[in-house]
This record gives structure tokens, sequence and C-alpha cells, in this order.
């Protein structure tokens, strides 16, 4: 009997990008669907669909929420601590924070220009009585005070009544006041020297672990896309996106310009392709979309750096995590600018000159706010309150914001991977080889491309755009944590 050989059957791939993208054309599809079926009952409550894409859209939102707070800490602490055995440490990190600033400072003027180019503000059909002050809002004491932890956990409670006369406490982390903890941990680990090496090497080991949870949840992604998507067409509908139709395309048209022209100008003369840029980035770019959080991006942020880009570990380490709670420049630029000079327009302010240095001042140097919350509300009232614009503006807005949202987070995350490229490229530690090595099916360059690059492999590599051949393609879950180069 002879015996026969088969060949193994290849396992068919989706690769995660695509699922993400349909997961966006699926959710848009139910929310029109949902749209359709209308509200059910006299009281109008939301049909099936709806509460169902709504759930799964809460669902995803919570869970990157619940592992938010010790990545914050770890990822601080653990970025810090990287930084001690580098001889240039404190030059990288002022090289990060001043490229940071001159972004920032891109960004703004790009959104100034905008707003008093289209201006948006006289030419939306929004409605003046959904103008109201939001129940949470920023200020230059708040914020200050907000650096001072109100205990060691960054841990808040608040009480609630309900319509049955019971009372409901609910905890919330301060995300800012996790960072003054984690960076004073961090310091001080440092400062102690080889007694914190435990300490030090347990935070690395833990980090590690939940950075291995968050990938869990971000495989979720395209699930969660639908109910997003989906929730946000149902909720808002065509007609109220409609009125705030051209502020919209606006902070899109700004979010565009910055992704699409400044990053790619900024990448080219330092020496780096564009094109490899966006074909590096886009893994982290379409998560940062969907999930609306750049530090449940992180460790995709993180490996993108690394693993496409060719930072070094011990400096990505440190500059993606401090990038992912700082570097806001869809959020802490484009979108206050813009929405700034709508209010003033709104109301028939007129703004004067210092008005809008004051707007690029807060922008540059206030980007820190957006850490405390979900979005940029905070950001947008700490603008408005400096200016001296009516709060009640942000109610204008709020409608759209969801939506808004997804892209000022992509913003941020491409801004937050390109930085520590070009700091590292300036500083002669990237490596050119990865930077330029062909992406796998999954969005990276596989793990057995060089880690270090001869100065023939770079100049071969800069030339033609291509590392070696035959590096073999990984699957995305092979990752693991997400952070490993």
């Amino acid at each position: 009997m002879s015996e026969q050989t088969t060949a193994p059957r290849r396992r068919l791939r989706f690769p995660f990008a695509a699922q993400v993208l349909a997961g966006l054309v699926l959710g848009l599809v139910l929310g029109v669907v949902a749209i359709q079926i209308g509200p059910v009952g006299e009281e109008e409550a939301p049909n099936w669909l709806a509460v169902t894409l709504q759930t799964v859209g809460s669902t995803f939102v919570a869970l990157l929420r619940t592992i938010v707070p010790p990545l914050i800490v770890l990822a601080v602490i653990s970025s810090i601590a990287n930084l001690r055995n580098v001889a240039n440490a404190a030059r990288l990190a002022w090289k990060t924070l001043l490229w940071f600033a001159v972004t920032a400072l891109i960004s703004v003027a790009i959104a100034i220009v905008l707003g008093l180019t289209v201006r948006p503000g006289l030419n939306s059909a929004v409605d003046a009585s959904t103008a109201a002050e939001p129940s949470t809002h920023g200020s230059w004491l708040a914020f200050i005070e907000s650096l001072v932890p109100a205990n060691f956990l960054g841990l808040a409670a608040s009480t609630s009544a309900a319509d049955d006369g019971s009372l409901s406490t609910s905890l919330s982390f301060n995300a800012l006041q996790l960072i003054v903890i984690a960076v004073a941990l961090g310091i001080a680990a440092v400062k102690v020297g080889k007694a914190a090496e435990p300490f030090i090497n347990f935070t690395a080991s833990t980090l590690e672990v939940v950075l291995k949870a968050l990938w869990w949840v971000i495989r979720l992604a395209p699930i969660g896309t639908v109910g997003l998507l989906g929730n946000a067409v149902y909720s808002y509908g065509w007609t109220t996106i409609g009125a705030l139709g051209q502020f919209a395309v606006t902070i899109y048209l700004g979010l565009a310009l910055v992704v699409f022209v400044v990053y790619p100008v900024i990448a080219r003369l330092n020496g780096l392709s564009p094109v490899k840029y966006f074909t590096g980035v886009w893994p982290a770019v379409q998560l940062g979309f969907v999930s609306r959080s750049s530090m449940g991006t992180l460790p995709v942020t993180q490996r993108v750096a690394e693993q496409n880009f060719g930072v070094p570990r011990h400096y990505s380490a440190f500059a993606v995590p401090f990038g992912a709670t700082t570097k806001m420049d869809g959020c802490a630029a484009i979108y206050p600018a813009i929405s700034a000079i709508f209010v003033a327009q709104f109301f028939g302010v007129d703004l004067a000159i210092t008005d809008y240095l004051l707007i690029v001042f807060v922008s540059v140097i206030g980007s820190a706010a957006t850490a405390g919350t979900t979005g940029a509300t905070v950001m947008l009232t700490l603008t408005l309150s400096t200016v001296g614009l009516p709060l009640e503006g942000v109610g204008l807005l709020l409608a759209v914001d969801p939506i808004l949202d997804m892209g000022r987070t992509a913003t941020n995350v491409a801004g937050q991977a390109l930085v520590p490229a070009i700091v590292a490229k300036r500083e002669g530690i990237l490596d050119p080889v990865r930077y330029h090595a062909p992406r796998g099916t999954t969005g990276f360059v596989p793990l057995d491309e060089p880690g270090t690059a001869t100065a023939e492999e770079a100049a071969a590599a800069a030339e033609d755009g291509a590392g070696p051949d035959g590096a073999r393609e990984e699957e995305l879950a092979s990752a693991g944590s997400g952070s490993r180069g």
C-alpha cells in the first residue's frame, strides 16, 4: 500500500486591518438600518438593533477604560526607568519635548487659518438652544490643582441620587494625577539605584502582563467598531450631523492636512521616506480611529515605532508612553482652535491678535490637560475660558464629538509614532534597514529582519527602500504584548 503525502493546508488569513475596515462598513450599514427601523413605543425608546449597537460599543470602550489606569502608571514608571542606563537620556527627553511643541505649533497655526477661512460658525444650521455649559470644564487653576494627587491611587469618588431616592457611589481615576504619581515613582526608582532593581523589574514584568491583556481587548476592535460607528449613526443621524457639517468638515480637513502634509514633510526634511512612514504607522492609526484612545492604542504604537520604524526600545519605551499622555495634535491643537473660532463666530465675538496668541499658547503648553478625560472637552473649555469665550458654546458641538474624536485620536497616534522616529534619526540611533524594510501582510516588519544595520546596508536601504528578501510573515496576534520589537 503506497503512502500518499499531502501538503498541509494553508490557513486563510483575514488581516486585522481588513477586519477593522469591514467593521466600519458593517457599523455604517447597521446604523442606517437602525434609523430605518426607528424608535419603538409611545416613549420612542431605541429599537433592539440600536440597543445592541450601543451595548457592543460601550462594552468595548469600558474594557479599554478599565485597563488604562494601571497601564498609565506602569508605562510611565518603566519609560523613565528605561532611560537610567542611557548616556544621553536628558538630551533625548528634551528633544522629544521640543518636537512635540514644534508639531503642536504647526497644527494650531493650520487650525486658525482654516477657522478664519472657512468660517464654520457663520455657516452652520445648529440651533442656539442647544448651547449649554458642560458639567465638567477645564481652567488653569483646576489644571494646576489636578497635578496634586488627592491620594496615592489618584482615585476620586462621586455620589449621585437615583429617582427612587437611593444613593450610588462611583469611583474614577484622574489620569493626570496618575501620571504625576508615576513620574515621581520612576524618578525615585532611578535615584535609589541598585536597591530599586527588584521594583523596576517587577514593574516591567507587570507591564508586560497588562499589555498582554490589553492586546486581547484590542483584538475585539473590529466588533467594537461595529457598535461604536453604528450607534453614532443612529444617535446623531444625518440631520444633526448636517447642521454641524461644515464644522466637522473643517476639523477633518485640518486633521488631514496635519497627517497627510505636515507629518510627511517633516519626515522628508529629516531624511525619512513619507511612504514608509504611512505604511508603517497605519496599524496604529486605524486602531486609534476606532478605539478613540491613545493609551488604548499604546502597545500598537510602540510596536510600530520599534518594529516598523527601527526606534531602539530603550528610547521608544520612554517616548511613546510619554507621547500617549501629552502628544495631542488632534485633541489639543486642531480641535480646540477651530472650535474656539466657531464659538466666537457663532456668538459674534471679535477675536484680537492677542486672543489667537492665547489659543496658540494653550495648544502648545496645555495639552497635558487632555490626559484627565476621554476626548477633548477639558482642553476645549480650557481654551474658551482662557480666551474669555462663553463656555455654553461647548453644548453646540457635543452632538458630533464622538465622530470627530475618531479623527482626532488617529491624528494623535500618528504624531506619537513620528516624533520618536525623527528624534532617533537625528541622534543617529534609528535602524534605517528596518525603517525601509517591506511590511508584512499584518502591517508590521517581520521579526527576523535585522536589528542593526551596517553603513553599506543603510545606504542600500535608503537607495532602494527594501530590506533583505525572504523574511517570513507573522501573525498579528503573535506580538503578544504588542510592544516587543
